[in-house]
């Protein structure tokens, strides 16, 4: 009995060692010599906190100092009425962007950056998916057409975390994966010479699908969360869990250019910031949580990290509040220095 017992813990111990073997050869990867930090740039979400667009995008370029800008076309504020394009926001954007010798991934499809996930103008509202997804080419072949020569162009984005099926069901419903598939073939048939981004969760997703369908694959990362349930949560993913991650899909799929795309510094909220206080607000993100995501976000070695949360920062200062100002500030002067 005793011969049998000391064998299955030799067993056990020998296959604890082996996982952890494993585990510890997949997160090796080296640590970037420097990170270069971009910002997401959301309109709809500018428009939500009462701010002037053209005001925050100048001072992201300017005080900021940022180089490296996502950005996205969102198709309910480029044709706002059937068959009527409305680019004059953008292309004042984009000329901001080339101006500033900045590096720009813009966005397209149905499905892109902040809630409630898909934005469909109110006259595609009542179409069939058929007839929607028509509309969508169209809007699709409009943009890149537009600016796919411009120098501040480095890549496209189409869609967001598609395969995120769990979040925003109700908006999204289920993944169409072959109009995803047609939608990035679409967007390489009008611009060969741009990569093609895909992106995924890093807390939920399997990152399967997005990696294998984009030239490059970006992840996001949150460190905190709310509900009305838990109050506020930690993950519990540690930042080897991503080197991991990007390993296996590179030993099965195929090594590729992989960025931290969405790094979450801004409070979990269900209400429109707007409507809450200050003292909520810092309570789910303050300036000892910003400085432990960023140094999380260090240990999970991405080079090309977007920082999310820049417009709040900005509504913050805007209203006395510049401590997430200042810091976000310090990160980008450190990242042009070095």
């Amino acid at each position: 009995m005793k011969r049998r017992i000391a064998k299955i813990l030799a067993i056990t111990v020998g296959v604890v060692a082996c996982v952890f073997l494993v585990l510890f050869f997949l997160a090796q990867k080296e640590a970037p010599k420097k990170i270069t930090y971009g910002i997401s740039y959301n309109v709809p979400y500018i428009h939500e906190l009462g701010l002037d667009e053209s005001e925050v995008l100048d001072a992201f370029l300017g005080d900021l100092g940022v180089r490296n800008i996502r950005m996205s076309a969102h198709w309910q504020l480029i044709e706002p009425i059937k068959d009527h394009y409305d680019f004059a926001w953008l292309d004042t954007d984009v000329e901001k962007a080339e101006a500033a010798n900045a590096h720009l991934i813009l966005g397209v499809g149905r499905r892109l950056p902040r809630w409630p996930e898909c934005h469909v103008p109110d006259w595609a509202g009542t179409l069939t998916w058929e007839e929607q997804k028509q509309q969508i080419r169209e809007y699709i072949e409009a943009v890149v057409l537009r600016y796919k020569n411009s120098p501040a162009i480095t890549y496209w984005q189409v869609e967001n975390e598609p395969y995120l099926g769990v979040f925003a069901y109700d908006y999204c419903g289920d993944l169409d994966e072959k109009f995803l598939e047609e939608e990035i073939a679409l967007v390489h048939s009008l611009d060969p010479h741009h990569p093609i981004l895909v992106t995924d969760s890093g807390n939920l997703g399997t990152w399967k699908g997005a990696y294998t369908h984009g030239d490059l694959f970006g992840t996001s990362v949150y460190v905190y969360f709310w509900n009305p349930e838990l109050g506020q949560f930690k993950t519990i993913l540690p930042p080897w869990f991503y080197r991991a991650k990007e390993h296996v899909l590179s030993l099965l799929y195929g090594k590729k250019e992989t960025l931290l795309i969405e790094l979450s510094l801004e409070p979990w909220l269900l209400e429109p910031v707007t409507e809450v206080p200050v003292e909520t607000q810092y309570s789910r993100m303050d300036i000892q949580k910003f400085n432990e995501i960023v140094e999380y976000a260090k240990e999970t070695r991405y080079e090309k990290q977007y920082l999310w949360g820049g417009e709040w920062w900005y509504w913050l200062k805007e209203h006395g509040h510049p401590e997430m100002w200042k810091r976000g500030k310090e990160l980008f002067n450190e990242n042009n220095q070095t």
